[in-house]
């Protein structure tokens, strides 16, 4: 019976430097396939061309690459691409570039599916099937980087962890796929150009803070009122706002990074100065920033983006308070692009 082949970029550098001189080749070899699977992104064995043929014969043997495709790339009008990423045994997740005039982001997805239950969100609705890899992770990345260069003429320049998933339910994967992104022996980016976006998981957030991870945290917040955020976002149940703040402090002690807040601001469910007041309440243990998003209507759903003078009144109030604001306007929404659309419609 023929044995299942290991992938080989579960290996780190000192396996595959054990397994060459297990074979009875010099352990510098290892080194060598590893840059091709990493810093190259070589998605096949056979072009390593500074390995002999025998060399490449004997991993074709023992290891496969289960490296992820670009199944299908839609282009909206605004210049935002998404990729619909097929994955080794055939599931699909989305990702997606979002080119401005001065930099190029890429939202990458940590999970086939989702592990949460945000009423708004169109990923929530199908179900986790798995974790992605950390090399399925930095394959997405890698993916952009290239669609970036071709098409904008210039290199990739922030990752943002928004994508399909909960980050932090799949949290060693991210950190491995992080620490190959900004490694200079991957992609060699900045963590300082990397956030990760969580709908709040309070044990995951103190667990970052003690790994003193360098990249940024963004919390998708939506409302600081207890029953308003759970009817949204039901798992705020289990972890509930009190218990997500005392993470976040955590956070901040430990690490003086600046808490980021995504906000979406609906009619009739949170557009209400009690709503604002409570947010400028929680934002004010720690210093923070506030991204009001545009909604995203996905297929079938209720909420409805909230009128300008809502928008106005959380502007004008948080920026009274001291708190720095940004409104973000939506990309890619021509094709279901935008925050809260992935659902793997192709």
């Amino acid at each position: 019976m023929e044995t299942k082949k290991k992938d080989i970029r579960a290996l780190t550098r000192d396996q595959l430097r054990n397994f060459f001189v297990d074979q009875g080749d010099q352990p510098f070899r290892g080194n060598q396939v590893y840059e091709w699977l990493w810093r190259k992104s070589a998605h096949s064995f056979d072009v390593m061309t500074n390995l002999s043929k025998e060399t490449r014969l004997l991993l074709n043997r023992h290891f496969v690459i289960n490296n992820v495709r670009v199944d299908q790339m839609q282009r909206s009008k605004d210049g935002t691409i998404k990729n619909a990423v097929r994955l080794h045994d055939g599931l699909v997740v989305e990702s997606v570039l979002i080119p401005t005039a001065t930099r190029t982001t890429a939202c990458v997805s940590s999970q086939v599916g989702c592990s949460l239950d945000c009423k708004f969100c169109a990923t929530a609705r199908l179900k986790r099937m798995r974790n992605l890899n950390p090399d399925e992770i930095y394959d997405q990345v890698v993916a952009i980087d290239k669609e970036s260069r071709l098409y904008f003429n210039r290199p990739l320049s922030n990752i943002v962890f928004m994508g399909m998933g909960e980050p932090l339910m799949n949290y060693n994967n991210v950190l491995k796929a992080i620490d190959k992104i900004t490694s200079p022996e991957g992609l060699g980016m900045s963590p300082k150009r990397i956030t990760v976006s969580t709908s709040g998981v309070p044990k995951m957030i103190k667990k970052m803070a003690d790994d003193e991870v360098k990249f940024k945290l963004a919390v998708s917040l939506h409302s600081a009122i207890e029953g308003t955020r759970t009817s949204i976002m039901p798992f705020n149940a289990t972890f509930t706002l009190a218990d997500l703040r005392t993470s976040l402090d955590y956070w901040y002690q430990k690490t003086k990074s600046r808490i980021t807040y995504e906000y979406v601001i609906w009619e009739g469910i949170n557009d209400t100065r009690k709503d604002v007041d409570a947010l400028v309440d929680f934002c004010k243990f720690a210093p923070s920033k506030v991204n009001l998003i545009e909604y995203n209507p996905i297929e079938g759903g209720a909420f409805r983006q909230a009128s300008g003078p809502a928008l106005n009144m959380y502007v004008e109030i948080l920026e009274k308070n001291g708190i720095i604001v940004t409104v973000r306007r939506s990309r890619g929404k021509d094709i279901d692009a935008a925050c809260g659309q992935l659902a793997n419609k192709h």
